[in-house]
């Protein structure tokens, strides 16, 4: 049996209209003909959110005891007895009540994709694992209710559900999202304008970083090998050596250049162990790349070019920053060095840039396009 696809609406607070356009989604679909029910949904008293959920059929919820109160949960066993053909399952980081079969609803969802029905559902920035810490920070709020990133990754499509803050905030302020006793200290606190704006601008990048990762999955399936530049993102090559400092430094200004670009550092250690560089001048280098926002890579081979190149194509990469040579003119004589092995096999997809330094035996830039 096909494994079921998963929808995620993609919201950075709540009431940017994620249920909204779960429920309209499912109301095509029905109207196409497809067999949609509301396997979970709230509304929260919303009126506009209720009206849009009229004419789905709407399987019954599970009521279930915990501490002397009653709960409606999902009823998981009721939605695979209907077996429909699309489920629309309401916030995918809910934590169930004890007593249900999972602890977590987006493991009530992974059930119903095991079972062949596709899911609708959504969730919020503030809900995902890797941000929690983040957003405490943006919002003085600890989230409890978490689902893990890769969960949401997996899915097969992401709608970014995007609203301004100060439309946020005007829709708060007619009483859209909660009722009127809750808006003033919502507008005070959580629903502060540089909030949403913080929150806003962390689930674009969240979202742009998915359409990175399935960009790559797309090209890796078809045999692509050629960059597509969706955004800038620069590798520095690092030999180990003391100019190491500087090409870091110079990537990430190339980097920042556009938005959202992002830099990498690799070096390549050599296949027999044996080491080439000052472990303590690496790990400084290390420590630099990282605190500049950047990622260290290592990878051990004997064609340090080769090695380069492929990771500059398996991360997409668009430019490659290396060192103009401390080789001697003898030396160069000779053999080819790393650099030109570099340059000669870029090709027309990935700009090469050799950046002049202190230690270079001749220094020069060149950028090779």
């Amino acid at each position: 049996m096909p494994r079921g696809k998963l929808r995620v609406y993609l919201g950075a607070a709540p009431g940017v209209g994620k249920t909204y356009d779960m429920l309209g989604e499912g109301r095509r679909r029905a109207g196409r003909g497809t067999d949609v029910v509301i396997g979970f949904m709230e509304d929260y008293g919303r009126p506009l959110t209720r009206q849009m959920a009229e004419g789905l059929e709407t399987v019954p919820r599970r009521t279930m005891p915990y501490r002397g109160a009653s709960f409606a949960e999902m009823d998981l066993d009721a939605v695979l007895a209907r077996r429909p053909q699309v489920a629309l399952v309401d916030e995918l980081a809910h934590t169930n009540i004890p007593g249900c079969r999972h602890e977590k609803r987006w493991q009530d969802v992974e059930e119903l994709l095991d079972a062949g029905i596709d899911v609708i559902s959504t969730v919020n920035i503030q809900h995902l694992e890797s941000l929690v810490d983040v957003v405490e920070q943006i919002t003085g709020v600890r989230q409890r209710e978490t689902v893990p990133d890769d969960v949401v990754r997996r899915a097969d499509q992401i709608e970014l559900v995007d609203m301004s803050g100060e439309a946020l905030r005007r829709r708060m302020a007619h009483g859209n999202i909660y009722p009127s006793d809750k808006i003033d200290t919502a507008l005070a606190h959580y629903f502060r304008l540089g909030n949403l704006t913080a929150l806003r601008e962390l689930a674009m990048l969240w979202a742009a970083d998915r359409v990175e990762e399935a960009l790559l999955r797309y090209r890796n399936d078809h045999g692509i090998q050629q960059p597509w530049s969706t955004r800038e993102r620069v590798l520095v090559a690092l030999s180990g050596g003391p100019e190491g400092e500087t090409l870091i430094r110079r990537a990430k200004r190339t980097a920042s250049r556009g938005a959202g670009g992002e830099f990498l550092a690799v070096h390549v250690e050599r296949g027999d162990g044996l080491a080439t560089a000052s472990p303590k001048l690496l790990a400084r280098q290390q420590a630099l790349v990282e605190e500049l926002g950047g990622t260290f890579h290592t990878m051990t081979g004997d064609d340090t070019a080769g090695a380069v190149l492929d990771l500059a194509r398996e991360v997409n990469a668009t430019q490659i920053v290396i060192g103009a040579t401390r080789r001697s003119r003898l030396k160069e004589l000779f053999s080819r060095g790393v650099g030109e092995t570099i340059i000669e096999g870029s090709g027309d997809d990935i700009d090469v840039y050799v950046v002049t330094h202190s230690e270079a035996a001749h220094g020069r830039l060149l950028h090779r396009r």
